[in-house]
């Protein structure tokens, strides 16, 4: 194990050279498009699952299956199907998150009481109305808890993928460490993005102090 010295000193190295902050942000952008992309998608279909019967009895048994696949597994076909970069990350990412964000959305609206669609139907709004100004607001709080929890399984595969598939990103620097022995470039890049998914995390529950849905967590 290196000492406290030789990691600071490693830091210094890093940051110095500019390398530790291209690679936080190479990490952070793919991240940033593969978690954004993975709810766009996956709230919707979880929306409609929620709400359809039929919808729910055909996919949620497929969503349950990939959702338990390991999104590392992935990674062969990523590479194959994206090649070396930024896109098979990304994709991994993306897995990781839709199955997820997918499941925890068509359980939240099962928690949606009736009245509510009941007072929705007696005022004619159409079923895109009621998904998206009835059911989405009303389960606002178990989704940001459900993206809470997505966005730190996001940072965690991005690592991952970083050692296998790219050349770039954290992943990447403590792979690239481990070859050369400097153990305290490892350990310096653990401490950034243990670091960086505490900073994450914290973000993510300021969504909670929203007006629009502090109101499930004021209890």
């Amino acid at each position: 194990m290196p000492s406290p010295p030789e990691v600071a000193t490693a830091f210094g190295e890093e940051i110095a050279s500019g390398r530790l902050i291209n690679d936080i942000i190479a990490s952070l952008y793919r991240v940033a498009w593969g978690f954004t992309a993975g709810v766009l998608a996956a709230v919707p279909l979880g929306l409609v699952i929620g709400r359809s019967l039929a919808t729910r009895h055909a996919l949620l048994p497929w969503i349950n299956f990939f959702r338990s696949l390991s999104p590392i597994a992935w990674i062969p076909f990523a590479i194959i199907w994206f090649g070396v970069g930024d896109p098979p990350a990304i994709f991994i990412i993306f897995i990781a998150v839709f199955f997820q964000i997918a499941l925890a959305t068509s359980a939240a609206v099962a928690t949606v009481p009736k009245i509510y669609y009941r007072v929705a139907e007696d005022m004619g709004l159409s079923d895109a109305d009621i998904l998206f100004h009835i059911t989405l607001p009303a389960i606002m709080p178990q989704l940001v808890t459900a993206l809470r929890v997505a966005i730190g399984v996001a940072w965690m595969v991005v690592v991952a993928a970083e050692m296998i598939a790219v050349r770039s990103g954290l992943g990447y620097l403590i792979v690239d460490a481990r070859n050369g022995l400097r153990m305290d470039l490892v350990v310096c890049g653990m401490i950034t993005i243990g670091a960086i998914g505490i900073g994450l995390d914290i973000l993510f529950s300021r969504l909670t102090k929203i007006p629009s849905v502090r109101w499930g967590f004021d209890r």
